[in-house]
Parts: structure tokens; sequence; C-alpha cells
């Protein structure tokens, strides 16, 4: 339920702490009707200043579709498109300077674009997946509320829900239920209680794609470059912040999309569960000093298997007591394929224990000061191209200064005001 007190109290808030929200997205998922449902109880969420939607699009007739799908918000909106050419170019003259993000692909760029333009625009920034099913208006409140009252000294909120199908009922987070929580349980009896451990253990829902956190902490924030996205940047908040800094919201029944188990450690879940456990087992070696060896692995698989199949049967009676659909064999077949995939990940990470890692803010800044004020622009310049209305291509869109803590930033002309107007070089 939303209390009405809430949203006012947050959009008072708001206009001394603006807020954006940051969608990294597909292009697909333009065309299945989550999306549609988050942008329509986005334009209803008045504490939210700022949308921006990461895109990842394959071609510029995509992209303008998405443009024109976001129209309808009425907040300052910036549609990136995060592998369109003017980005692109962007992230060569990075790469000619010694900083090589090129090579990275997928969620955690397409995070760390938005965050760039995103930090420019807001004090608080709450980040959220494109496929939610079951999104209302109060996620957006119940992740950026903590962070704006100054009296609480949040500077991290991390959602937390259940996962609950309905058509049939029955229990969905595979990778959270069978994989995370025996892995924790089985690391800890092995390595002792160790303080990064715990801190993970205390999460509800650790594999959560719904968080918000400050402009600074997200700009001294490391963002991993593959499917260890959620559990490592809990690392990096692990790293940077005390945990009395950290809140847990509860968001109710969650759903999303689901993913495919895949045939293998390079597809579907098998992949998310790889790039997990070496995340883990680095971040133990970062800050915890603990040295894995191929017997670790080895123990680490025994006791795997016997906290797995201990959870399994305790989701049996879970299921059975409160009528859901339990199919406990194939909980069993999912279970086994990821204690497989300890010895395969262990070894990969004995032989290569470095990870895939973007680097913060800060240090992109040091080799490009004006990096988020290009990308901005360069959104700005490929939302108005899309909409069809740049008359002179040799003016570049010129954003709107403002304020923010003291710094010139600016901001973007909604959608709708866009296609309404032509941009000329009198737009300050």
């Amino acid at each position: 339920m939303i209390f009405q007190g809430s949203i006012d109290r947050l959009t008072d808030l708001s206009e001394a702490l603006p807020t954006a929200v940051l969608i990294p997205s597909l292009y697909e998922e333009l065309e299945r009707p989550a999306l549609t449902h988050i942008r329509d109880h986005l334009a209803r969420c008045r504490f939210v200043n700022t949308v921006v939607i990461s895109l990842y699009a394959d071609t510029p007739e995509q992209y303008q579709k998405a443009v024109e799908f976001f129209r309808p918000l009425p907040q300052p909106t910036y549609v990136m498109w995060e592998n369109g050419p003017r980005v692109i170019n962007i992230l060569s003259q990075l790469k000619g300077r010694g900083l090589d993000l090129l090579g990275h692909r997928g969620k955690g760029r397409a995070v760390w674009l938005g965050i760039g333009i995103a930090s420019l625009q807001a004090a608080a920034i709450a980040l959220h997946d494109a496929d939610i099913v079951t999104y209302d208006r109060s996620y957006p409140l119940k992740l950026l509320y903590p962070l704006l009252e100054q009296e609480f000294g949040i500077a991290f909120s991390k959602a937390y829900y259940t996962r609950l199908g309905t058509h049939p009922r029955r229990m969905h987070g595979r990778v959270t239920r069978l994989f995370v929580i025996p892995l924790i349980r089985s690391l800890a009896e092995i390595f002792g209680e160790l303080d990064y451990l715990r801190y993970l253990e205390a999460y509800r829902y650790p594999l959560s794609g719904e968080f918000a956190l400050t402009s600074d902490l997200a700009l001294n924030t490391r963002i991993p470059a593959n499917w260890g996205l959620e559990i490592g940047l809990l690392a990096e908040v692990y790293r940077n912040i005390a945990r009395k800094r950290i809140a847990q919201v509860d968001l109710g029944i969650f759903e999303h999309k689901h993913q495919a188990i895949g045939q293998s450690s390079d597809e579907g879940l098998q992949k998310m569960c790889r790039d997990i456990f070496q995340s883990i087992l680095r971040t133990l070696m970062e800050t915890e000093q603990v040295l894995i060896t191929r017997d670790h692995i080895r123990a680490l698989r025994v006791k795997f298997r016997r906290e797995a199949q201990n959870l399994t049967r305790q989701y049996f009676v879970d299921a059975r007591f409160n009528g859901l659909d339990y199919d406990r064999h194939q909980e069993e077949v999912t279970l086994e394929k990821f204690e497989q995939l300890i010895v395969q990940a262990g070894e990969q990470y004995l032989e290569d224990p470095t990870g895939a890692e973007i680097p913060d803010w800060t240090r992109a800044l040091a080799v490009m000061p004006s990096l988020r004020e290009e990308l901005q622009e360069a959104t700005l310049t490929d939302m108005a191209e899309a909409q069809g209305i740049l008359s002179q291509a040799s003016q570049p869109l010129t954003a709107v200064p403002t304020q923010l803590g003291g710094r010139a930033q600016a901001i973007a002309v909604p959608i709708r005001q866009i296609k309404e107007r032509s941009i000329t070089s009198d737009v300050n």
C-alpha cells in the first residue's frame, strides 16, 4: 500500500535532493507488456525528477521507436542509445586516452553509462530492470525514500521480496534459493563466520536487481561487467560504506521474466551462478585474505550438496503447507547442476582469479573530465534526431544548465517538449 503522506514527503524532499530512476533495457523489452506497465506507473511518480533509459538497440529504427515509446513520461527523460554510434565514438575517444570500456558488454556497461548521466541530474538514483511484471510506483518510492531523509544517514537501499508465481502458484528465485543461500552457508562452515559472509547472509534477497544509491556512492563504485553484477555490487558497497548506512526495503510479491537453466556454464542461470561464485571467492580473497585452494573447492562441493538438499526438503514442506506447486525432483536436478558448476567455476577461478569490472566513474573523469556531459549531449542529439527535428546537422544540441550541489549540471527536456519544438543555437 502506498501512503499519500509518504508520496508528499518524498516529493518535497526531491525538490532539494533531486532523484532519478535508471532502467537498463534491451529493445526487446519494449515489445513485452511489463515495460509499458513500468512506464505508465513512472509517469505518476511526482517524486522522480529524471528518468534515464540505457538502451541496447540494433538499428536506428529500433532506437526511434524507443524514444517514441517513452514520450508519455512527464519527467525529463534521457533515452541513451548505449551501443549507438555517438556513444561508441565517445568510448573510442576514452580508449584512445588509455581507458578501454569497449570490451565490456551487457548490463554492466549499460548501468555504468546510465549512472554517468543520472549523476549529473540527481542526488539519489534508483535502478531496476525493465521486465518487472508486478511493478507499481511504490517500488521507486520505497527505494528512494531512505536516501532522501537526511536524518537516516542511508547511502544504499536494497530491495527484497517474495518470489511467487501465480499461474501456477509456485516458488521462483532458483538461483537465490538453490545456489546462493546454500553456498554462503557452506563457505561459512569451511572458512568460519567471516565478516563478509555475515554481511551477505544479512541480505534477505541478495540477487535483487532493484536498489538505490547516492550519486556520490555511484560515482565511486566499480560496476561488475558480467552476470554477477548484483552480488559484485554488494561487494563494492561492503568496501565503500559502513553497514549502518545500508537499508533493505520490502517490495512484497515480485514477478519478472525467467531465465532458462542453460546447457552449460556459459548459458542461462548456470552462467549467472558461475559469475556469482567467482565474485564471492574473489571478494573473500580481497577483503578477508582467504587463500582458496583446490582442496577448498572439493570440500565446498560436498558441503554445498548437503546444505542444498536440506533446503529442498524445507522448500517441499513449505510449499505443501501453503498449497504451492513444487516439483521436488526438478529442484534436485537443478541443484545437482549447480553443484557440478562449483568444481568447474572453481577451476576457472584458480586459473584466473581476476574479474571483469568496469572502473569507477572517478577514474573515468580523471581521464576525460567532460565525459558525463558529452554522453548527455550525445543522448539529447540522438533523441532529437530520432524525432526528425534536427534542422541543422552542424548545430549541436546544448544542454540546459542548472545547479546541483554547487556544480554546474544539465537537465534534459521532456521528450514531449522536444517533439514540439525545433532545436536551434539559442536553446540556452
